[in-house]
Formats: C-alpha cells, sequence, structure tokens
C-alpha cells in the first residue's frame, strides 16, 4: 500500500485482552508489543483508516456483536486474543498483527 490515504470505508478493529487501564500501558514497564501497536495505529490513522480497539471489560458489545470474534473467544477463551478484523473479516488472532500484516490486507481493499 502507497503512503497515500485509502478509501473511508476501512475499518480495523483490534479486539483485546483485558488490561489494567485502555492503552495496556499503565505500569511501571512499558510493553514493547503494545508500544508497536500504537505506532501500527498512528500509522493506519494518518492513511485515513478507522481504527478502534476494544476490550471485553469496557466494550463486552462490541465483542458480542462480531460472531466471528465471539466463535473465536468461545473456542480458545482468551488465548485467542487480540483479534485484528478488517472490514469485518478475521486477518489475525492470538496476536497482534504488524503494520506489514494490516498492509498486505489493505492493499486488496485499496486497489
Amino acid at each position: 500500500m502507497s503512503e497515500s490515504k485509502v478509501e473511508n470505508t476501512v475499518q480495523v478493529e483490534i479486539f483485546e485482552p483485558p488490561m489494567c487501564c485502555p492503552t495496556g500501558m499503565c505500569g511501571p514497564v512499558q510493553d514493547q508489543t503494545l508500544l508497536d501497536l500504537l505506532e501500527t495505529v498512528r500509522t493506519l490513522e494518518s492513511l485515513g483508516v478507522t481504527v478502534a480497539r476494544y476490550q471485553p471489560g469496557t466494550h463486552p458489545a462490541a465483542f458480542t456483536a462480531n460472531t466471528e470474534v465471539m466463535q473465536a473467544v468461545r473456542a480458545r477463551s482468551t488465548s485467542a486474543l487480540p483479534i485484528t478484523v478488517v472490514n469485518g473479516r478475521i486477518v489475525k488472532s492470538g496476536a497482534y498483527a504488524s503494520i506489514h500484516e494490516i498492509r498486505e490486507v489493505l492493499n486488496g481493499v485499496a486497489r
């Protein structure tokens, strides 16, 4: 995907495991995985992609509204999380998707 903006219809949703705070970055040691995720979110938003992050304790309705996510959580419990969804389709489960993985999916959307 080039650095140009993509269509506004692109949505990335990240269904995360329970954390101590909304960002997960409230402890004394910062988690590099969450710092990388923050950079990924900022990059996607700068390209015009809508990004939403959900945690079960703060956004339970988002989990229950997505049938595929709920099936994955029922089957694998919290080990299924995080789950990355692009335009309603799960693209990665069990770990955060990298910016490169999301860009590969978006290349097909932005054409």
